[in-house]
C-alpha cells in the first residue's frame, strides 16, 4: 500500500527551541519539530513524519527570517550536523538553555526551586574544545546537489553524517578547536593519499587508516593518536605518515598509534603505541596538574570545566572552612572519572572517596593524586550500584558531602537509595542532562530540599547544558 503523502505547511512561525537542537512550532495544537530554524522565522515546511501528538518537518522555504537569526561561521553548517545553534546569537542560546533547565526541573521533577542563578556562559564560543576525533572514508559523502553537479567521489576525512555510521563528510575547517587542528587534519589527508594509504570502508572493513584523535592543553601542546587497520606491524607507508606528522607538526608533543581491526571505532580496549614524544599531555587548573592520556576522560571545554568545578566546590563547602572545633568533611565523589573533581576539592576535605566504572580512569585518578601530593584521596573502580553499598560506607566512613556527576542516563535508583540511607548533610548533583537530573532530584526530595541551582554552558552552539544543584538535608 502506497504511503500517504505528507502535507506541506505554509507560513508557519517558529516559536521556540526543543531537544536535539531542533526548533518548534505549533500547528492546530500539534507540536512540529524543525531543524535549522530559530524562533521568529516564518517558513514553509514539508512534513517528514506525522504522529498523533507531534510532527517532524524540514524547511522548504525561509519566507521571512527572524530578527534573531545570524549567519553561521562554519561553511559546513547544516551538513555536518553539529553546532546546530550557530544561527542563534550566543546570548539567545544562553536564554534558551536557562529555560531548558527550568522547564525540566519544574515539569519533569515537579520540584520546588529557589531562584535559578543566571547561566554561566562560556568565555570562548569558538575554539573552546580540547579534543576532536575525525574519521577516514574511502569515499566522502556528497549532498544531492553535489551529485547532480557531477562532483566526483574522493576519499574523505571528517565527521560522520548524523545517524550514518558509514558516511563521512569531508571537513576543510572546524572552528570548535584551535585552528591548528585544521592544519594537522588537512595535512594528514593530503599526505596519506600521496603515500598510497587506503582510507577505511566501514561496510567492507577494508583500508589502511581509520581515525585520528586530537587533544591539546593550555600550553598549546598537542596529542595525536592515529588509528590504523591491518597488520600489527606497520607498513612502510604507515610509518612514513607518522614520520611526516612528527617532522611537520612541531606542536605535537605526543604522537601515538593503535591498530584497530574490530567492527567498531572504540579504542578503550586496545593497546596504544608511542611513536614520538611522551604518552600524555598535562593540563593545569589552579595549582593542580592533571595527566591526560589518550584514554583519559577530561572535560572537553577546559575553561568552562574550571568554572563548573568551582561551582561544585562552592556548593559543597560554602564559605566554611575547618576550624579547631570542626573537622574537615568526608566527601564521596561519585562517577569521579579521572578524579578531577575529587582532587580539586581534596584540600578542603578530611578524605575524598572517588568511585568510577572505568578501571583505566581510576588509575589516572590515582596518578593525578600522586602528581599533586594528595594523600587523602582513595579511588575505587566498579559499577556504582555494586560498589556504593551500606557495607562500603561502614568501612570507609559516613559521607558529610556527596558530589555526583553521572552520565546522561543519570543515577541508578539503587544508588539513590544508598545515598538516602547515607544521608549526608549536602549533595551536589552535577548533570549533563537536566531531564534525568530532574527525575533523580524528585527521588531525593524525600530527605532533601534544593538550595541552589546553577546552569553552566559547556558547549556553545549546541543544545547541551550542564546544571549544578545543591541539596541540603531537611531539618
Amino acid at each position: 500500500m502506497k504511503k500517504k503523502n505528507l502535507p506541506i505547511l505554509e507560513n508557519i512561525e517558529i516559536t521556540g527551541v526543543a531537544a536535539e537542537g531542533k526548533a518548534l512550532a505549533r500547528v492546530n495544537d500539534i507540536v512540529v519539530f524543525v531543524p535549522y530554524c530559530v524562533p521568529g522565522d516564518i517558513v514553509d515546511l514539508q512534513v517528514t513524519k506525522k504522529k498523533h501528538s507531534f510532527m517532524e518537518a524540514r524547511v522548504l522555504r525561509l519566507v521571512q527570517p527572524s530578527n534573531k537569526r545570524c549567519e553561521p561561521v562554519c561553511k559546513h553548517y547544516g551538513t555536518c550536523g553539529g553546532c546546530k545553534w550557530q544561527i542563534l546569537p550566543y546570548e539567545e542560546q544562553l536564554r534558551w538553555k536557562q529555560q531548558q533547565v527550568e522547564d525540566n526541573l519544574t515539569r519533569i521533577g515537579k520540584l520546588e526551586l529557589p531562584p535559578i542563578s543566571p547561566i554561566a556562559g562560556s568565555k570562548k564560543t569558538y575554539q573552546y574544545r580540547n579534543k576532536l576525533e575525525f574519521a577516514f572514508a574511502d569515499h566522502q559523502w556528497l549532498t544531492n546537489e553535489q551529485m547532480k553537479a557531477g562532483v566526483p567521489f574522493t576519499p574523505g576525512l571528517g565527521f560522520h553524517i548524523p545517524n550514518c555510521f558509514d558516511k563521512v563528510l569531508q571537513i576543510d575547517e572546524c572552528h570548535l578547536m584551535d585552528d591548528y587542528n585544521n592544519s594537522i587534519r588537512n595535512g594528514i589527508y593530503t599526505k596519506a593519499q600521496a603515500l598510497g594509504l587506503t582510507f577505511y570502508n566501514e561496510r567492507t572493513h577494508e583500508g589502511d587508516i581509520r581515525n585520528i584523535m586530537l587533544r591539546n592543553n593550555h600550553h598549546d601542546e598537542w596529542m595525536l593518536v592515529v588509528v590504523f587497520a591491518g597488520s600489527e606491524e606497520l607498513t612502510d607507508a604507515q610509518q612514513a605518515l607518522l614520520a611526516y606528522i612528527r617532522d611537520t607538526f612541531t606542536k605535537v608533543v605526543s604522537l601515538m598509534y593503535v591498530i584497530n581491526n574490530k567492527f567498531n571505532d572504540t579504542i578503550g580496549d586496545l593497546d596504544i603505541q608511542l611513536f614520538a614524544g611522551q604518552d600524555h599531555i598535562v593540563e593545569e587548573m589552579e595549582n593542580l596538574r592533571f595527566k591526560v592520556g589518550p584514554k583519559s576522560f577530561y572535560q572537553t571545554n577546559t575553561d568552562q570545566a574550571y568554572e563548573l568545578y568551582k561551582v561544585a566546590r562552592r556548593f559543597a563547602f560554602g564559605e566554611e572552612s575547618a576550624t579547631a572545633d570542626k573537622k574537615a568533611p568526608i566527601v564521596y565523589d561519585l562517577y569521579t572519572g579521572t578524579g578531577t573533581i575529587a582532587n580539586f576539592v581534596a584540600r578542603q576535605a578530611e578524605k575524598v572517596i572517588g568511585i568510577e566504572y572505568v578501571p583505566e580512569a581510576i588509575e589516572d585518578a590515582k596518578i593525578n593524586a600522586r602528581i599533586n601530593g594528595l594523600t587523602n584521596t582513595e579511588f575505587y573502580a566498579g559499577d556504582m550500584k555494586d560498589i556504593l553499598t551500606t557495607d562500603f560506607i561502614k568501612e570507609h566512613g559516613q559521607p558529610d558531602i556527596i558530589i555526583a556527576d553521572p552520565p546522561r542516563a543519570g543515577i541508578h535508583e539503587d544508588v539513590i537509595n544508598v545515598m538516602l540511607q547515607a544521608a549526608p548533610q549536602r549533595i551536589v548533583y552535577v548533570s549533563c542532562n537536566p531531564a534525568t537530573q530532574a527525575r533523580d532530584l524528585a527521588l531525593l526530595a524525600e530527605k532533601y530540599t534544593i538550595s541552589a541551582v546553577q546552569p553552566v554552558d559547556m558547549f556553545p552552539h549546541t543544545q547541551h547544558v550542564e546544571n549544578v544543584v545543591l541539596l541540603n538535608k531537611k531539618g
